[in-house]
């Protein structure tokens, strides 16, 4: 196997990873801060994509898309928060899986009532077509890079956001004693809905993102909501930077397993056989990832020890 396509490999991980970083980072603000199970956190990555596509394709322009997809998320997020979630705080995590699983299908047959159930397509913008060299003479594409370097970015604005900001330090409050702060005078509801629309904002995001990647599909946010789940329980519940490590480990994991595993399994195996058993275990590898972190450390690389 040549270095260059080692080294793709390891780009596309990478993007996966940051993709996953952006559903995963509004999820465990939401269940780090409200203790909230939120199954519906994918319909929320699903309804970016769609507004995307919906604006792309009325407009012909990508930023105005992806300004639309985190807008639609966030005003939907903060919707759903005030009219459910907020009744569900109180309640036991049967009560807020029931519902917000409740609310994936109500999102789902709504979004298909809308948009009907053929694919959208959302195109890349012409200004990042192609593809780019990269030192060692690897070719890889223009949009996938700046997934890459979005990806980054984003990390690096939710931890000034977290760490710098006075909204930060109510977030980090909440994390620790939401009864507290809220004897303090932080008006705990509102702090609740804003942190709500930030996650349910990156998950449309990220879905307007992959939109342009994969097509834009009733459903297609309950898949990423799993591996979105496996992120946050191997980087620690509340943990940005939990959220963007695991997000990566996950990424690279996945997208590296799939391409090295049926290769090692034919130095001992049939080819054939070898490329099943190999594919098999790839599709494995991130749940075992995760086993394994949470043997080494219940609480997650970047959990509070209890």
């Amino acid at each position: 196997m040549s270095a260059l396509l080692i080294a793709e490999q390891v780009l596309n991980g990478l993007q996966f990873g940051v993709m996953l970083f952006l559903m995963a980072a509004g999820l465990t603000l939401i269940f780090g801060v409200m203790g909230l199970i939120n199954l519906a956190h994918g319909s929320l990555y699903m309804i970016g994509a769609f507004a995307a596509a919906a604006v792309a394709g009325a407009t012909g322009s990508f930023l105005l898309a992806l300004l639309a997809a985190l807008v639609a998320a966030a005003l939907a997020g903060a919707l759903v928060e005030l009219a459910i979630i907020r009744r569900l705080y109180n309640k036991d995590h049967l009560d807020q899986v029931l519902a917000t699983f409740a609310l994936i299908l109500i999102f789902s047959e709504g979004t298909r009532w809308l948009f009907g159930s053929f694919p959208l397509y959302l195109d890349t913008p012409d200004w990042l077509s192609g593809p780019v060299r990269l030192p060692g003479g690897v070719l890889y594409p223009a949009y996938r890079l700046a997934l890459i370097v979005f990806g980054f970015a984003v990390a690096a604005g939710l931890w000034l956001l977290i760490t710098r900001t006075r909204l930060g330090i109510k977030i980090r409050a909440g994390e620790n004693d939401r009864e507290m702060i809220a004897a303090l005078g932080v008006d705990i509801t509102r702090l609740y809905t804003l942190v709500f629309a930030l996650g349910a904002g990156l998950a449309g995001l990220a879905g307007a993102l992959v939109g342009a990647i994969q097509s834009v599909q009733v459903g297609m946010g309950e898949p990423v909501l799993i591996l979105a789940f496996v992120v946050i329980v191997i980087g620690g519940i509340g943990s940005i930077g939990g959220a963007l490590v695991a997000a990566l480990l996950v990424g690279l994991t996945d997208t590296l397993g799939g391409i090295f595993l049926p290769e090692a399994f034919k130095l001992f195996m049939d080819p054939a056989k070898a490329t099943t058993v190999g594919s098999a275990f790839a599709s494995m590898a991130i749940y075992i990832l995760m086993a394994a972190v949470l043997v080494w450390r219940p609480t997650g690389l970047f959990g509070a020890r209890g």
